[in-house]
């Protein structure tokens, strides 16, 4: 039987008294729990103690605390001064370099010093949990208690299951979490846990779309923000992570699941990497950064040159095209006059195949990305070949309604459709093999990774029957296993029922 987590004289233990370690340590102080920090080196758990305890005053000047909460949660601060001193803790949670066999050694220790009822917990953001208890004899009070830097702002923390750990000491470490003013999820001990698996699709599906040279970065990043609501477009965050890490962390990550190749990144990524382009550590990423750290965005609106479109022909029916063009004001012929625009608002098709398919002239057909609405920002792409002039109007004609029209390359599921497609399907993979309940999964990819939406309900969010046809018909033009549909997806889509639905 573990502790009892509701006791009020609970006390954590931390090992490591780097910026995680710190921050654990915080959230458990000011949660009203009693703290001890341990750290190998001399004289850094009392400089942790004293760095929490200018957060907390400074908390309390901005109003954040009252002045007697703020002093309560750094008197319960206290330095252990070896691990022995982390004895009587009711749950210790390890927070140090990500290596392996330091942490089996950590553990080792801990375990012949704490209580028999004490939960060890590990902080690690790689390393399976399980991999760590292997090396213990109490395997069953073993777990992963992940949390997301920096501790005290990112709400949320992976419980982790590990292969033996117990049900008791999974719930222990909910009620902790929360008590630390933390929303926790229970996740299964898998390569990348929750946040880290689920926030693959966003950045490699960008990669794979700039390498085929469908689109710029930058272009790319402004659709994602623009139209599809995220805070940061995928190239500003692999800049702000550190292609350093993103890269070794994709890796790890894909052979972890033995090469679906649904988590592969693009050797576009690698070779930022080697070029020692890193992002903003660097000053120079996918974007260039002032001395001051502050990105520069080039301009991704290209000059429109023609005059705005006056009349154009559906190249088959939509409901949603009818309706921006009756906004705009344009006409709709009903019969093909040979030379205005001829308009598609395609799911996962390009201008190249759905001109073959209906039989329509690809030099004067041009496809509109209605699904993410085009007020913010519309996107079109035209086969090869297309008349310029033709594809111009139409830019001209949407930038009368737009804050931006962004042109791209012919490419099946424009932008926003490969990527939250993309994105959608991981989330709904992973609720099949069980990584978490797809309410986690959402939860998970919302408060750690600030997502519109989370990953599953994304799939609803586009019409559960679009998302699966564009992954079929990216699947069907390219070939490639990348775009294959989880099956979660795939049986809710055609039996028209909620994405939530268990099995």
């Amino acid at each position: 039987m573990s502790i009892d987590p509701q006791k009020q004289d609970l006390k954590v233990g931390i090992v490591g008294a780097g910026a995680m370690g710190r921050g654990i340590a915080q959230v458990s102080a000011t949660g009203g729990m009693t703290v001890y920090i341990y750290d190998a080196a001399d004289g850094a758990a009392a400089a942790a103690r004293d760095f929490i305890a200018s957060m907390i005053e400074r908390s309390v000047e901005k109003g954040r605390m009252d002045k007697s909460e703020g002093d309560a949660s750094v008197g319960r601060i206290n330095v252990a001064e070896n691990m022995e001193g982390l004895a009587d803790c009711d749950v210790v949670v390890e927070a140090i370099v990500e290596n392996i066999d330091i942490k089996q050694k950590v553990f080792q220790q801990l375990e012949e010093i704490v209580r028999p009822d004490a939960i060890i917990a590990s902080n690690t953001s790689s390393i399976r949990i399980s991999s760590i208890a292997s090396a213990c004899t109490h395997r069953n009070r073993i777990a992963g208690l992940h949390f997301f830097n920096p501790v005290p702002l990112m709400k949320l923390v992976e419980v982790i299951n590990g292969t033996d750990t117990s049900e008791d000491v999974t719930k222990a470490l909910e009620i902790i979490g929360k008590r630390m003013g933390r929303v926790p999820v229970v996740v299964k001990d898998a390569p990348g846990f929750l946040v880290n698996l689920g926030g693959r699709a966003y950045s490699t599906e960008a990669l794979r779309i700039v390498s085929e040279g469908v689109a710029t970065p930058f272009q790319v990043d402004a659709i994602m923000r623009e139209a599809c609501g995220f805070r940061m477009g995928p190239f500003e965050l692999l800049d702000l992570t550190g292609i350093d890490v993103n890269f070794p962390v994709s890796q790890i990550i894909y052979n972890g699941y033995f090469q679906d190749k649904r988590l592969s990144t693009y050797p576009l990524h690698e070779s930022m990497m080697e070029a020692g382009r890193l992002g903003k550590k660097t000053r120079a990423g996918f974007y260039e950064y002032a001395d001051d750290g502050t990105i520069i965005r080039p301009a991704v609106d290209e000059k429109i040159t023609a005059a705005p479109a006056r009349r154009v022909v559906l190249a088959e029916p939509s409901a949603a095209l009818d309706s921006l063009l009756r906004d705009l004001g344009v006409t709709v012929l009903v019969n093909d006059d040979g030379e205005s625009p001829i308009l598609a608002d395609p799911v996962g098709e390009d201008c190249t195949a759905l001109s073959v398919r209906l039989g329509v002239d690809y030099k004067r057909l041009v496809a509109i990305d209605t699904h993410t609405g085009v007020f913010s920002r519309a996107t079109v792409m035209a086969a090869p070949g297309a008349d310029e002039e033709i594809v111009q109007s139409v830019m001209a004609m949407l930038k009368e309604n737009s804050g931006g029209v962004t042109r791209i390359k012919d490419n099946p599921g424009f932008v926003a459709q490969r990527i939250r497609a993309m994105i959608a399907n991981l989330g709904c993979e992973m609720a099949q093999i069980g990584v978490a309940s797809p309410e986690d999964i959402d939860k998970g990819m919302k408060l750690g990774l600030n997502y519109p939406l989370g990953s599953v309900e994304l799939a609803e969010n586009m019409g559960t029957r679009n998302c699966l046809k564009i992954l079929e018909n990216l699947q069907a033009i390219t070939g490639e296993d990348r775009y294959r549909p989880s099956q979660w997806l795939r049986r809710r889509a055609l039996l028209d029922l909620p994405i939530h639905t268990p099995d």
